[in-house]
């Protein structure tokens, strides 16, 4: 698999992953299955451990964003932002392949293919390595939707947010207000309000964003309602 390291956030279905490098942490982002879906591998430096990021479709395309090399990362967790079909259709074949405990959030645990290892709530963490995501709940787009947080130490925050927050809004509830207003609730005060403009979110499909270029489209957000 092509690998582009000037990371823009922008990857194509089909195409070419694209490469972060951070100082103690490498964030790779590629496009998967018939949804443009966006999974993400973070490997520690240090450790050469690995931790993918919604197994979300073709598991040959993941086995190769892996590697086959003898310097290929050591795939030790896959995480699931949440239950729906098109973020795990590749998650027991990769899960299966690679030895890796499997981590959801347990109101979204029925739906998927295997049995998670360990569930996470609202403030765990989760070890890449050396490194450490933070589990943040975010309830409306499904019960158990979770973003994960990288608090890098040499530069601003790294938010993976599945479907709960997108450029432009937040997820889709489907027609339900009181969905929206707990997810439009969740994602302005466990995100907005508590971290800062530089931090950069991946979502689980499409470009990403910051937090400061979408901060002042809050209150259209709330008042559209959807």
């Amino acid at each position: 698999m092509d690998v582009v390291e000037n990371y823009t956030g922008h990857v194509e279905p089909g195409g070419a992953a694209t490469r972060r490098t951070l100082d103690h942490l490498t964030i790779t982002k590629v496009s998967v299955g018939k949804m443009d879906n966006n999974a993400y591998l973070l490997v520690c430096k240090e450790s050469r451990e690995a931790l993918l990021i919604d197994a979300a479709a073709d598991p040959q395309r993941l086995s190769e964003l892996i590697g086959y090399g003898q310097d290929r990362p050591t795939l030790r967790t896959i995480v699931t932002t949440h239950q729906h079909q098109d973020h795990w259709q590749a998650l027991g074949a990769t899960a299966g392949a690679n030895g890796a405990n499997t981590v959801a959030h347990a109101a979204d645990a029925e739906p998927l293919p295997v049995p998670p290892d360990w569930f996470v709530e609202h403030g765990d963490t989760v070890p890449v390595g050396r490194c450490e995501l933070e589990a943040i709940h975010l309830r409306g787009h499904t019960p158990g939707s979770i973003a994960l947080l990288y608090r890098d130490p040499g530069g601003h925050p790294h938010l993976f947010t599945g479907d709960s927050l997108f450029p432009g809004g937040v997820g889709n509830t489907f027609g339900s207000k009181e969905n929206f207003a707990t997810l439009i609730d969740d994602v302005e005060q466990r995100i907005f309000d508590v971290l800062p403009d530089d931090t950069w979110f991946y979502p689980g499909h499409g470009d990403d964003s910051t937090l400061g270029a979408e901060r002042p489209k809050l209150g259209e957000w709330r008042a559209r309602g959807w």
